[in-house]
């Protein structure tokens, strides 16, 4: 059994039928697919116009969460790289949450690369037209470097979406 079997097996006991899991997941996965591609208008869609984004600040609403992460869609910006690990949806389907591993490289402010390894925490909402969009995001940097597994989950191109 491949990576991507066993843990679309280990996602679909959360009680939720298997699809509306993968269907969260590959939001998930589409959301960091539009950071990685600088693709802005892409990233405002994922982001419920009443989101909760909370790092060393909060950031409210599509356009104060979009001018935070502004950063990472310039050329020269740092990048980030996010995939679920863990989806958890309520089993009336209106509610989920992901849980994964991310990955920061950037520069310091005197020119050096830096690198970071956290994990990101969403709350995705199923609006009235059947899209899931992010209602709460939060993330915390990680005590050490992650092992193996979560390193290929984060390298993995093939992700079934």
């Amino acid at each position: 059994m491949n990576r991507l079997t066993i843990l679309m097996a280990c996602l679909a006991a959360s009680g939720a039928s298997a699809d509306l899991v993968d269907d969260v997941r590959c939001r998930e996965i589409a959301f960091a697919r539009s950071v990685e591609n600088h693709d802005l208008a892409a990233f405002r869609t994922f982001i419920d116009r009443d989101a909760r984004f909370v790092g060393n600040t909060v950031m409210r609403g599509t356009d104060e969460v979009a001018a935070a992460w502004q950063v990472f869609f310039e050329d020269d910006g740092p990048s980030i790289r996010w995939r679920p690990q863990f989806v958890e949806v309520l089993e009336d389907g209106s509610l989920a949450l992901t849980r994964g591993p991310y990955h920061y490289a950037g520069k310091d402010a005197d020119g050096n690369a830096i690198e970071q390894w956290g994990t990101f925490n969403s709350i995705w909402r199923k609006d009235d037209d059947g899209v899931w969009h992010i209602v709460f995001d939060a993330g915390s940097p990680a005590a050490s470097a992650p092992g193996d597994e979560v390193r290929a989950l984060l390298d993995a191109e093939e992700d079934g979406c």
